[in-house]
């Protein structure tokens, strides 16, 4: 397994991680044995960095993640979230950030997950009624406490990420990055390089649209999350295709997945950046880790970075909602 080092630890993690979201919620059924046994084939291949969070399945999710992980958590870089509140409906409620909810988000994730210790601890979303010195202060009380190991951000804007780190080291920064989400491009991947933090990339396969799985939309589950999302809606699915069957070509040339041709740009990016792709299947797990074998020569990026260029997907990343509470 290809390893890279975790910003402001002495930590290194497989070069690809597991998002575990949609093991518990927004992509459809749920299979919870196939996903702990997803979870097990994931230790057994090299992957040790696992992705989880309190809003995923209202703690369901870090419940399933603590079960997979009786026995052997020391093999494992465990990382979950806070801040995005959720009602017993599943409504989300809002987004929290002072320090006595970090502190009470943390116990309540100790013990959903079955640790002593979070090796890595995200802000999910920046409360912006809250200073961030003041949540990163609270984040590194637990650190001292011995609750926390090292603290991270998710969808933090640049200024955000330089007052945080100004408090306490922030080792991670977790955004959306993919062939059709190229906007951490701009200025958020600088900054992480400039103070040394890992960037995390969710969603590398574009909430799977990248994969080629979806031709229309109805391919997408009744109750599946993403058929609320702009990207998957009416004319921006249709032209979101033809940016897919663009990168379809090139991965039929290349006798690779067009999943695995997606991760391995992401991964060809930069060594400080560490794509965590989702998924509830062992199959979809060994397809994607083959990612790593995929050797991608200048001319290849040079034909990505022309079939997908910056701005070419076709709608938002999230609904109206969504979009104001990302770069904080």
């Amino acid at each position: 397994m290809q390893l890279r080092k975790l910003g402001h630890s002495p930590l290194t993690v497989s070069a690809l991680g597991l998002g575990c979201m949609g093991m518990s919620e927004f992509y459809g059924p749920r299979h919870d044995e196939e996903s702990v046994e997803t979870i097990h084939r994931a230790l057994d291949l090299g992957i040790n960095f696992l992705d989880t969070a309190d809003a995923y399945g209202r703690g369901d999710n870090e419940e399933l993640v603590g079960r997979a992980l009786q026995g052997c958590r020391s093999r494992v870089v465990l990382a979950t979230k806070f801040g995005n509140v959720r009602g017993e409906d599943g409504q989300f409620m809002g987004i929290k950030g002072s320090p006595e909810y970090v502190r009470q988000a943390c116990e309540a994730s100790l013990r959903r997950l079955q640790v002593e210790t979070i090796d890595l601890y995200y802000q999910h979303r920046v409360d912006r009624t809250v200073p961030i010195e003041e949540t990163v202060g609270a984040m590194s009380r637990l650190v001292e406490e011995g609750k926390v190991r090292f603290l991270g951000l998710s969808e933090a804007a640049p200024g955000t990420i330089r007052r945080a780190h100004r408090v306490h080291p922030i080792s991670a920064l977790q955004t959306e990055y993919s062939l059709w989400t190229r906007d951490p491009e701009e200025e958020i991947l600088g900054v992480c390089r400039e103070l040394g933090i890992s960037f995390v990339a969710y969603s590398p396969l574009g909430r799977g649209f990248l994969t080629g799985r979806f031709t229309r939309y109805e391919d997408l589950a009744p109750d599946d999350w993403r058929r609320n999302q702009p990207r998957f809606q009416g004319e921006n699915f249709e032209r979101n295709l033809e940016l897919v069957r663009r990168v379809e070509q090139i991965a039929a040339e290349k006798g690779c997945k067009t999943s695995q041709l997606a991760l391995a740009w992401v991964l060809a990016q930069g060594e400080e950046i560490i794509p965590i792709p989702g998924t509830t299947r062992r199959v979809h797990l060994e397809q994607n880790l083959a990612a790593l074998e995929i050797t991608l020569t200048a001319q290849d990026l040079a034909r990505l970075n022309e079939a997908a260029p910056k701005d070419a997907a076709a709608g938002d990343r999230y609904p109206e909602g969504g979009m104001k509470v990302v770069n904080g």
